[in-house]
Formats: structure tokens, sequence, C-alpha cells
């Protein structure tokens, strides 16, 4: 069956509602309107986490409704409901006209239509028992406390989603997309004597369980969460001041996301809220710095066939050498701004509004050999992994806290340190980097973003960086 076939087999044979009729009540409720749509979902979710040994949670659940927007100039009204009724849209048509007061627009064309497949539609959620589900996480406690007798604690988390989405907008268009996802997360606790130090790995994508049931594939997380918590217990306390950090490839791109990824979204770019606003064509990182948000990408986290305003997603290219090319836009900041969509129109579910976010946003590999960036710092940071972080995005300020780090010293890597912390300007640190690898990774599969109260599946990435005076913030002054 197609996507489309799937979607009407939900929405509308088991439901009773006629498509025919939901089509002309989301046709009168837009009429007028600039832009708007009827958005539905139906998704299945679970959910398995095992702490010391025993089977700590497990959830399933089922969401099942519809959104209905409606855009007139920079206003939206949007209304949505857990119930999937005619009687109910035909209501929520009624609130979301709120918004014209008299306004008389003329409704944006519909999105372009592709035939394109980033991702398997299998149901990840079907095809395994909730039995094999279990024992995978009992064997990933049992293999990590075997590895080493320092293991105090292990914790594993095995979720998954199926989302099945259809998208109505006023002229009668139709579009679905179906969207499984999974995630395998494992954390590690160690300890010698007093101390006590944690490490964690984990991966994931659009697609089914299969790969996350191989013990070759989840050995290897637990190997990595290992590696990474004894790491930390041997690390000395980290540095402060200004000096040269080099990140290391893949997950540090958590850093570009925030710090950069966030001020090129167009919304905050039309209100003039972003430290990049009114900058395009302008030098705002160093030469050889390209930065692009890349929806396309087969099976990957952060990946859409169509964004959830039915826009196929893209390889946008936000900056080039260096130059702020573009923002990465909704349908509705991007007529204000005179812009084209970007396909990165998404929402978290049918009870959000969509809005300007990232897929997968990362910087495209440089031409130096990552052993040179090393080899080129006579004393600065090497930062491989990263924890929490917070920034500000009218003044691109931000601060992560570098999970897994160590001194550089002569041209060697040195110890590990804990405690480091970046801080600094996004804007001012794009201008810093000074040698760009030629070792591009994308993340694993497990980033998560959040915006206005939102959360959605993203993907972050980079080559190995060298940024010279960033600021680093530790215990050992």
């Amino acid at each position: 069956m197609t996507d489309l076939a799937v979607a009407d087999e939900l929405f509308f044979t088991r439901t009773g509602m006629d498509p025919a009729r939901v089509e002309a009540i989301v046709a009168g409720a837009l009429a007028g309107m600039d832009d708007g749509e009827l958005f539905l979902e139906y998704s299945q979710s679970e959910s398995l986490a095992l702490d010391d040994g025993r089977i700590k949670s497990a959830s399933f659940d089922t969401a099942f409704g519809f959104g209905l927007r409606a855009v007139a100039g920079e206003a939206a009204g949007y209304a949505h409901a857990s119930e999937l009724s005619e009687a109910a849209i035909r209501r929520a048509a009624q609130t979301v006209r709120a918004v014209a007061h008299g306004y008389s627009g003329t409704m944006a064309g519909r999105p372009p239509g592709t035939n394109r497949v980033l991702y398997t539609d299998v149901n990840p959620l079907g095809l395994v028992d909730l039995g094999a589900k279990t024992r995978l996480l009992g064997e990933i406690d049992a293999y990590a406390r075997g590895r080493d007798p320092r293991v105090k604690q292990v914790m594993a988390s095995l979720s998954g989603m199926w989302q099945v989405v259809e998208i109505i907008r006023a002229d009668g268009a139709r579009l679905a997309d179906i969207r499984p996802l999974v995630r395998l997360g494992v954390s590690i606790v160690v300890g010698d004597g007093e101390r006590m130090e944690t490490g964690f790995s984990g991966s994931g994508g659009r697609m089914a369980y299969e790969r996350f049931l191989d013990p070759a594939h989840w050995r290897k997380e637990v190997d990595e969460a290992l590696r990474q918590a004894l790491v930390n217990l041997g690390a000395v306390p980290a540095p402060a001041g200004e000096m040269v950090v080099v990140l290391g490839p893949g997950w540090p791109g958590v850093m570009l996301h925030e710090a950069v990824g966030h001020g090129l979204e167009g919304d905050f770019n039309r209100k003039k809220t972003s430290a990049f606003s009114g900058r395009i064509g302008e030098r705002v990182a160093s030469n050889g710095v390209t930065v692009v948000d890349d929806g396309t990408l087969p099976d990957r986290r952060g990946s859409l066939s169509v964004d959830d305003e039915g826009t196929p997603t893209n390889y946008t290219v936000l900056i080039e050498d260096g130059i702020l090319k573009g923002y990465m836009q909704d349908r509705m900041n991007a007529r204000l701004l005179g812009a084209a969509p970007t396909g990165n129109g998404r929402r978290q579910s049918y009870a959000h509004a969509p809005m300007p976010r990232m897929t997968n946003t990362y910087m495209l590999a440089g031409d130096r050999d990552p052993q040179e960036i090393i080899a080129s710092v006579d004393r600065g940071l090497y930062a491989v992994n990263f924890g929490g972080g917070q920034v500000d995005i009218t003044s691109g300020k931000f601060v992560f806290s570098a999970s897994e780090a160590y001194l550089i010293e002569g041209g060697k890597i040195g110890p590990a340190v804990k405690g480091a912390t970046l801080i600094g300007n996004g804007p001012d640190a794009m201008t810093k980097i000074t040698m760009i690898g030629n070792d591009l990774a994308l993340d694993h599969g497990i980033g998560t973003c959040g915006k206005d109260g939102q959360s959605v599946p993203v993907g972050v990435g980079q080559p190995t960086l060298r940024m010279d005076g960033l600021t680093v913030g530790g215990t050992n002054a």
C-alpha cells in the first residue's frame, strides 16, 4: 500500500469520516487566508528502560488526533483535538477563522510533490516482541558488568515510534508520510574507591529494530559507554582561560547546532531577534566554513521525506565559505521574508503548530588531516563529547559542558580532564575556526532538539575543527 492509502485507512476508513466532506470543511476554514492545512496524525510509541539489572519502566502509547491551522498575514489560528471526527474538525474550523477579521489574502500554492522515499514505512514496534526487547536490555547489563569489575551501575533504554501523518490543504491537495524512529541508549557508572564517573553511548535512526538487536552493534555501544566512563575516572581538573580548542568530529556538532543553527531559523530572523538577522551576503565565519541543513539523508534521525507542512525537505546551504547564504524556512516565515520554503516546517505532534526547525545540520569537511590539526597545537583542549549547554539566540552567547575532553600538550593528546566548559558567542566563535579536518562525521542518531516547548528528532555533525582563542571554564585556573 502507498503511504496515502495507509493514511486514508487510518484517518477515514476506521473513523467513518468522508474525505470529500473533510476537504470541504478545510476549504471553508481557509477561505480568504494566506495559508494553512489540516494535519492528521496517528502514532504508536514505546519505551523500555533497565536500571540495576531490572526493568525500571515500560510504556506503550497511541496518539490519534488533528491540528487545523489558518494563517492570515503574520497571525495564525491553531486548533487541535484528540478526537477524529467531522464534527470536531468543523468546530476547529470555526475557531481558527478568528484570525481573519475581514482579512482577504491569497492562498499560497501547494508544496511541490515528491516521490522520494528516505526510510522504510515498516512499523518497528510490531516486528519484535516484548520478550526479545527485555532480553536485549538484560544482555546489555550482563555484558557491561562482565567487561570490568569497576562497573557499578548499568542503565539501558530502547524506544521506538511509528508515526503516520496526512496533510490536507484548502485546494484539496493531500499527501501522507509514514515515519519510523528507534533509539538505543546505554549509560554506565564506574567506581574506584569513592570516585564515581559516568559514560554514555547511543544510536538510532528511521529504521526498524533489527540492527539494534544485533550483538555486534549493541556491544559497540556498551564498549563505548564503558570507555568514556573509565576515561573520566582518571581525568584531572580542567584548566581555565583562553586557549586553542580542537573539537572532535561527529557529536561535537551539537555546539554548531545550538550556537549557530538556531540563529539561522527563519522566525528569529524575520523578527530580527537573531544575531544573524539581516546579514545575508556578509561574512559570518572563517574561510572554508560551509554549514548545511540536510533533511534528505536516508534513514537519519533528523530526515523527513516531507516536512510537517508537506514541503519536501532540502539540502539547504546556510553558510558557504564563511558567507551567510540563507535561513531555514517554514512556509509562513518564507512568505513574509520573500524567500522560498526550505522544508523546515516541523512540529512535535498534531497538538503543536509548525515552526522553522533544523533537520540534520552539519559543517562540511575541509582538507586538513586530524592528526595535523592536533600537532599544530602547543597547548590547548581537545573536546570529543559534549553534554548539556545553553544558548541565547539574540546575543549568540553559549556555554557548553564537555563530557569527554583532553589536554593537548606539545602537539600531542595528553591526560583527560574533567569539568571543562566552552564559553563564547556563536557568530564570533565561527570566525575563530582556523583549521578544518577532512573527517566529517555525523552523530549516531540520538539527538533531540527543544524549541518553544516542542521537541523534535535532529541530527548533527562536523569534521575535526581547530578554534583559536576560545574561553574555557574549568576548575584549575
